[in-house]
């Protein structure tokens, strides 16, 4: 596959108006485009078509975009972002939650759109960085960069893409606080640098997947109102001022 080939985008929303504009901005940016008015036909051209990036409205008659994305990564792992016409949380963590690789407000701007695909695509084609062997954290976690495996408590885990390059970051910077800016601009990229949300939901996903007790973490702790620093276990040292979740945010 030739590297100056143009990346294909899927848009799926109901409103054929909404299709239009942004086809016709994306096309503009250099983008092939595809459509599609409904989930179910959204899944057929994500299995048919490849595209490299799917826009995904939440609010479809039918199969809601939720229910889209739910079947959608059981086939696939392009990277979807949600077009949400609501500002509201619940409707960003839940798709985060299901698979979502970001998403965006409507009304937008095709400018701001634009740069969050961008964003993404240039996510998903970074490899993911390889350790030189597994490093012991302690008798309860392994982590093995290069093969791409956790082991907690025994049991090998399966982490999302972004949980695997935030957890990379934090591990090779054990004992260090990183800012929550360093850990958003290199997880996710520069324009995210200020969306202190998204590194917030993603860190309570990793310490549910990794922590005994999330509540009470012994691995990623917080640093109140800098970042994120991981457990320095070359030392064993743990600061006094290790706290739990992100009680001050």
């Amino acid at each position: 596959m030739s590297e100056d080939r143009k990346k294909l985008i899927l848009i799926v929303d109901d409103e054929a108006r909404m299709r239009r504009f942004v086809r016709m901005n994306l096309e503009l940016e250099g983008y092939d485009v595809i459509e599609a008015p409904n989930g179910m036909e959204a899944v057929n051209r994500v299995r048919e078509d490849l595209p490299d990036l799917v826009l995904l409205d939440v609010m479809m008659p039918e199969m809601d975009g939720f229910e889209a994305l739910q079947a959608i990564r059981q086939i696939s792992t392009v990277p979807v972002i949600m077009l949400t016409i609501k500002d509201e949380e619940d409707d960003k963590v839940k798709g985060l939650h299901l698979g979502a690789d970001d998403y965006v407000t409507k009304p937008f701007s095709p400018r701001e759109l634009s740069s969050r695909i961008g964003a993404v695509l240039r996510r998903a084609a970074i490899p993911a960085p390889v350790g030189k062997s597994a490093i012991v954290i302690d008798e309860d976690l392994t982590v093995d960069f290069q093969r791409r495996e956790v082991v907690v408590r025994g049991q090998r885990i399966k982490l999302r893409p972004t949980e695997y390059r935030l957890l990379y970051h934090l591990v090779n910077n054990a004992g260090w606080v990183m800012t929550h800016e360093t850990l958003l601009s290199k997880v996710w990229g520069y324009e995210y640098r200020d969306d202190t949300h998204l590194l917030r939901l993603y860190i309570t996903y990793l310490r549910q997947k990794i922590e005994p007790d999330p509540a009470n973490p012994k691995y990623i702790f917080n640093e109140r109102g800098v970042g994120y620093r991981f457990v320095d276990y070359k030392t064993g040292k743990e600061s006094s001022e290790d706290r739990g979740p992100d009680q001050d945010e």
